[in-house]
């Protein structure tokens, strides 16, 4: 992968997470822009829960399919457009992937918070961050409003942003990642409990 812009996907194995959709749309991003072949890896990293039903391995068998489609159809001996891991990594190591990615990508169909866009902001380097490319259906899409939306089901769309990604500005990223740390650092676990107490207090006291 050195040399080439980073674009990385964490989320464990689960239809919610959206990840055939991101593939779809990173395939779509190769055949879009094709300037950027051999210059980008896709890396994904899916460590599998539930293999035990069926449904989650009829999930795995089909990401399997799309990677070595895709591998298959735009790599050449010296380059995978996408690299595609099922196994666990340590936090020390995803913490190193997140801090020298160029895009994350985090498209979840329906998303209680996700942590992991998060996880991504906190790892960047003010000096050079990377773009966070964000499903307007994760639930911390309201408080991370610096990150590219998207809509996970519009190929095209994260096709876009994938390239808007990777070719914005070093100005242009640092000032997002500016208002999503400081977002990230303000909007803690610990504060939205307090605010949420706060409002039952509030309500007690109305009633």
């Amino acid at each position: 992968m050195r040399g080439r812009k980073l674009i990385l996907g964490v989320d464990r194995l689960d239809y919610s997470k959206g990840i055939p959709e991101r593939i779809h749309g990173y395939e779509t991003f190769l055949n879009r822009y094709p300037e950027h072949k051999g210059q980008t890896v896709l890396l994904q990293i899916t460590p599998v829960s539930r293999a035990g039903v069926s449904s989650y391995r009829s999930l795995r068998r089909e990401l399997d399919e799309m990677a070595g489609h895709i591998n298959a159809m735009h790599g050449n001996f010296d380059w995978s457009p996408i690299r595609y891991l099922t196994q666990s990594v340590s936090r020390e190591v995803l913490a190193g992937f997140h801090r020298i990615a160029d895009v994350a990508l985090v498209t979840p169909l329906r998303d209680g918070m996700n942590l992991v866009a998060k996880e991504f902001v906190a790892a960047q380097s003010p000096d050079d961050p990377g773009a966070l490319i964000l499903s307007s259906l994760a639930g911390a899409a309201p408080e991370m409003e610096e990150a590219l939306m998207v809509n996970p089901y519009d190929h095209e769309g994260i096709a876009d942003a994938i390239h808007a990604g990777i070719t914005m500005s070093l100005e242009e990223r640092q000032r997002r990642w500016q208002a999503l740390h400081r977002d990230v650092t303000q909007n803690t676990a610990a504060n939205w409990a307090d605010g949420f107490l706060e409002m039952l207090k509030e309500t007690e006291r109305q009633g």
